[in-house]
């Protein structure tokens, strides 16, 4: 079961409780899903029972105990448990791991993408600055995976107005801002082009375009470099300017070169060869992946599970807070997930292939499927040898 038929199978909960004169609820449109955080357990967790408590009338934990029957009698779940205030906590039954590697076999690279921003124009406005103009690149990239378009807007920073390095410079500008003149990032303005604003055009044939509200405008000011990074080469230097939070300041070093495990972009680079790898040496034996149950001892196995369903959450929430780094610090977990378990994969010894190991490599390819396709947003190579 991947996380949208698991959001789909919460909803259809809600729907029979109400059904059933257990809730007086307008079932929403839609209930998020992701992995357990901190004290939870299982699979995923979903705050569904805290969203519909106010609209109920009771405490968010009578009605997760309201939807847990609901919840364990659906088709593939195996148990739900009610944590802190009325989280559930959902254990699925066999076949989810099989499930979630057919969701990424069929979508490949458009794995992880949805439509929460669709038809919608995010303004980004940045700073003539390397690390800015890096960020808004790749938030082009993130927010379109979503359905929406970033237009990229520069801005002047002059030094008298400059904000204190290691401040949240990551925010939100009123709506209805005049921006500078759009272009793409990484290019300088025309001088003689004039600028465009938000100032909406008279239309008589279509008079509510007078009403229609303008973007949120998001100013993108992460803390600058300490020094040019483009010596690092493309690659490290994107990693060193992107896998920090916009509040922290970037560490420009060749650790971002050594092929050692103390650095994380070796990692995530050589987790994704290592699937190119695993497939390439059972080919050589006769051996080609097939989703199936990997069990929950196999190591790494159930690691890398949760990584690969929590992807689309991670994208999702990427764009939403215009946080490139929520999505480099997701592959580095994912990579060290792969990286424990891809020890289980092929056959040792005199062993022949089996349904297993066809399962294990079919889940090893998938995580080699959103390990390239995340460091593809983040614009770093995925070499298939390293």
């Amino acid at each position: 079961m991947t996380p949208v038929e698991l959001s789909r199978t919460v909803l259809r909960a809600v729907r029979r409780a109400v059904d059933e004169g257990e809730l007086s609820v307008v079932v929403p449109v839609r209930a998020v899903v992701t992995p357990p955080g901190p004290g939870g357990c299982g699979d995923y967790a979903t705050n569904i029972a805290l969203q519909l408590a106010r609209p109920a009338g009771r405490p968010a934990r009578q009605v997760a105990e309201i939807l847990r029957p609901h919840l364990t009698r659906s088709e593939g779940v195996a148990d739900v448990a009610i944590t802190g205030p009325g989280f559930l906590n959902i254990r699925l039954g066999g076949g989810a791991g099989a499930s979630l590697v057919r969701e990424i076999q069929r979508r490949r690279d458009a794995y992880g993408h949805g439509d929460i921003l669709a038809g919608q124009i995010v303004p980004l406005r940045v700073p003539y600055d390397i690390r800015a103009e890096v960020v808004a690149d790749t938030l082009v990239r993130i927010v379109a995976t979503q359905g929406g378009r970033a237009e990229v807007h520069h801005i002047h920073i002059h030094r008298s107005c400059a904000e204190p390095a290691g401040t949240d410079l990551s925010r939100a500008e009123p709506a209805g801002t005049d921006l500078p003149q759009a272009k793409t990032a990484g290019t300088d303005p025309s001088p003689a082009e004039p600028p465009r604003t938000n100032a909406p055009q008279a239309d008589p044939a279509r008079p509510h375009r007078l009403h229609r509200p303008r973007p949120q405008i998001t100013t993108l000011r992460p803390t600058p470099a300490p020094e040019d990074p483009t010596p690092l080469g493309p690659d490290a230097a994107r990693w060193a300017l992107l896998h920090p939070a916009s509040h922290d300041r970037p560490r420009i070093s060749a650790d971002h070169l050594l092929q050692r495990e103390s650095n994380p972009l070796f990692r995530v680079r050589y987790a994704h060869a290592r699937t190119r790898a695993l497939t390439r040496n059972a080919a050589a034996l006769g051996c080609t992946g097939d989703p199936g149950d990997v069990p929950e001892d196999v190591p790494g196995g159930g690691e890398l599970v949760g990584a690969l369903a929590g992807y689309p959450a991670v994208l999702t929430q990427a764009a939403l807070h215009r946080a490139p780094d929520r999505l480099a610090r997701h592959l580095v977990t994912t990579a060290d997930a792969l990286l424990a378990f891809q020890h289980t994969v092929l056959p040792l010894g005199d062993e022949k292939p089996s349904a297993a190991h066809r399962a294990r490599l079919a889940l090893a390819e998938a995580a080699g499927t959103v390990l390239a396709g995340g460091l593809s947003l983040l614009g770093i190579s995925a070499p298939d040898y390293l």
